[in-house]
């Protein structure tokens, strides 16, 4: 280990032979330690008012090289750091960002890719913490215990398994390098510790010089050595290289020597750091510099006094050249993040906007959650801002989008209990339809299988994993109905055309019936066509249109015999009664035909007050006015209707009660069987 002297000159090294120090020294002599000791003692505010500012190389510039110099002496390979890109990760899902942590840890060192691991799983961990807020805000929001919540994230596996393999793959790297650079230190220490026995030593210098050289040769294949001990070794060693030196003052001869070679390497290296001003890429060109620092450093040893402060003050020149190049590309990337910055402030607020106006349908609030992930795509796209403010923007992003999604998991938290409520009406209609299917009373039947079809439509959407099922159970019940009723009336459309036939073989007839001048005979004839017209059952309802020409041709015999029009009318409704009587549900028919008629009593009534009041603006105007009659002639007409209606509306209560009556006697005679069984 070093020494306290040691310890004490290694932090007063000389800057020409440093890449990164905690105090800026000023073009340092090559024999500091013997000549000018006392300089090391100087206060830091001493130091400072002797340092002119133009021949400063940055602080931070020289820690930067020489923290990065460290890092690649300990393992050569980590200088493939260098070249393997720095994507912009802020940019990529948390998918995309699995995917490209697969392929460093799969392809390239281990020891060369912890920033870009460090920067993935920084956006990773970022982007999964918002996704998983999500996740739990959507549980919630389903009625769900926030204590309870856990979810199983695919990616997120996938990324800690990846992540967990670089970890180990690292630190199998540390151990096996760890004992390698821990011998290799202690071989440089000793080295040093050679160095020092060089000097006043009592022998032929020219051996003293050998043995300097052999310990320089040894030095330079000593290995690498751990990155925390690299500075002040280097520093200890230059120190003591410098010392001998001065002790060869005995023999100037071999002193210049080494002196004008190493001037020589160092103005070569000069001259290509100088040469990278021309270097249009900024990292290529530091990273070169870097390397030229390293072989200043490891590779070069000290030049005479004479030339000592210029070629240092060329080189720190030329340092400070391509740092200020650095600095105004710096500035001007942070210009572009405070625009990026107003761009991602600008999102922010579009999605604030979107969330002051959620919407309250399905298809608006689809819609809005489109355009808050386009709006979250450009956010991620928008690309860096400030380091100071990235912590707070994302922060307020997040907030943004959690409070839209909070609103949207609100929404369809009622959705979901309205869709339940749904679910149990179209499941309440689905039993009436399957209770329907296969029923025989297809007059009943049918409105019935209509009506709770168009209900079906009226209710809105059911939730998705019940939606696809139902529908089919309900679409194949009435469908089976539908199918059965189609089935039924193709058989009857057979009986209906063969009806047709004999209809239009009636009527052939009726229409070649001349009265006799008989007036009952020629009445018994026209009732005998009605009593067969009605035996016949029903038409095709395309050719209903018959039955409005029997009536045509009745009508005009009914006029030729001069019978009235209410008498003929109920003649004719005769028909009508036969149909109700002969149908496989009269009581329902009969009721269906009495609201009908009914209905036209009240509307005749209605016509006829209507009438009578129109009337009454004419109360001046003679009885002979054309308007007047037409008045008058229609109210008669309306209140002979009313007559007709009422008239079938008798006849229908008369076949009520016949056939209440019948089914009075018929439940008698099923007592008196009873008891006649019983006595």
């Amino acid at each position: 280990m070093l020494d306290e002297k040691d310890e004490k000159l290694s932090n007063d090294s000389s800057k020409e032979n440093s890449v990164e120090t905690n105090e800026v020294v000023n073009t340092p002599s090559e024999n500091q330690a013997t000549d000018d000791v006392e300089a090391t003692s100087k206060s830091t505010a001493e130091e400072s008012k002797e340092l002119n500012e133009e021949n400063i190389v940055s602080e931070d510039v020289l820690e930067e090289i020489d923290d990065s110099n460290a890092e690649d002496a300990e393992d050569t390979d980590n200088h493939q750091r260098h070249v393997i890109p720095l994507l912009d990760y802020h940019a990529m899902s948390m998918e995309n960002l699995v995917g490209e942590l697969q392929r460093l840890v799969k392809n390239e060192k281990v020891q060369a890719i912890r920033k870009h691991i460090d920067g993935i799983k920084y956006e990773f961990d970022l982007k999964f913490q918002e996704f998983l807020e999500h996740k739990k805000e959507e549980f919630v929001s389903n009625g769900g215990n926030e204590i309870d919540f856990k979810y199983n994230s695919v990616t997120k596996r996938q990324f800690n398994e990846v992540y967990s393999e670089y970890r180990e793959k690292k630190n199998q790297y540390h151990k096996s390098l760890e004992n390698s650079l821990k011998d290799n230190l202690e071989k440089r220490l000793q080295i040093i510790e050679d160095l020092k026995g060089l000097v006043n030593v009592e022998e032929d210098i020219n051996t003293t010089y050998k043995n300097f050289k052999d310990l320089q040769e040894s030095w330079r294949t000593a290995g690498p050595i751990p990155r925390n001990n690299y500075n002040d070794v280097w520093r200890t060693y230059h120190h003591h290289i410098e010392i001998f030196y001065d002790f060869l003052h005995l023999n100037r001869e071999l002193r210049d020597l080494d002196f004008k070679r190493n001037l020589e390497e160092k103005q070569k290296l000069v001259e290509r750091a100088e040469a990278l001003e021309t270097v249009a890429d900024l990292n290529t060109a530091f990273q070169e510099l870097q390397t030229l620092h390293k072989i200043w450093k490891e590779d070069i040893g000290p030049v005479d006094k004479e030339h000592r402060e210029a070629i240092w003050e060329r080189f720190s020149n030329a340092t400070k050249a391509l740092h200020s190049r650095r600095q105004g590309h710096f500035a001007e990337l942070e210009k572009t993040y405070e625009v990026n910055l107003v761009k991602k402030h600008e999102i922010i607020e579009g999605i604030k906007a979107i969330t002051t106006n959620v919407s309250k349908n399905h298809k608006g609030l689809q819609q809005q959650i489109k355009e808050i992930e386009a709006l979250r795509e450009s956010f991620f796209s928008a690309g860096k801002v400030p380091q100071k403010v990235n912590e707070k923007t994302w922060a307020s992003f997040k907030d943004s989008v959690r409070d839209f999604n909070r609103q949207k998991n609100a929404f369809y938290k009622d959705q979901k209990k309205e869709q339940q409520d749904n679910l149990d009406k179209k499941r309440a209609l689905l039993e009436l339809a399957l209770s329907l299917k296969d029923s025989e009373d297809t007059e009943m039947a049918t409105s019935e299988m209509k009506r709770i079809q168009n209900e079906w439509k009226k209710i809105g959407h059911v939730p998705r994993k019940f939606s696809d099922k139902i529908w089919k159970q309900f679409k194949d019940a009435c469908n089976h109905y539908f199918d059965r009723l189609n089935a039924s009336k193709n058989e009857a459309q057979k009986d209906e055309l063969e009806n047709f036939e004999l209809k239009a073989a009636c009527l052939e007839r009726l229409q070649g019936f001349h009265l006799s001048g008989n007036r009952n005979e020629d009445l018994d004839a026209i009732k005998g066509f009605i009593a067969e017209w009605k035996a016949i059952g029903r038409v095709p309802f395309n050719k209903k249109s018959i039955n409005a020409k029997f009536n045509k041709i009745l009508d005009a015999l009914f006029k030729k015999l001069d019978i009235e029009r209410q008498e003929a009318e109920m003649m004719k409704y005769g028909n009508k009664i036969q149909q109700i009587t002969n149908g496989e549900n009269t009581e329902h028919a009969l009721q269906r035909e009495r609201t009908f008629i009914r209905r036209k009593i009240d509307e005749s009534k209605s016509e006829v007050r209507q009438l009578e009041n129109n009337l009454q603006f004419f109360s001046n105007a003679s009885e002979d006015s054309p308007v007047v009659k037409d008045v008058i002639k229609k109210i008669n007409a309306h209140k002979e209707d009313l007559a007709t209606w009422k008239a079938k509306l008798k006849k229908l209560n008369i076949l009520k009660n016949n056939l209440n009556k019948e089914e009075v006697e018929e439940e008698n005679d099923s007592v008196d069987a009873e008891n006649d069984s019983e006595a």
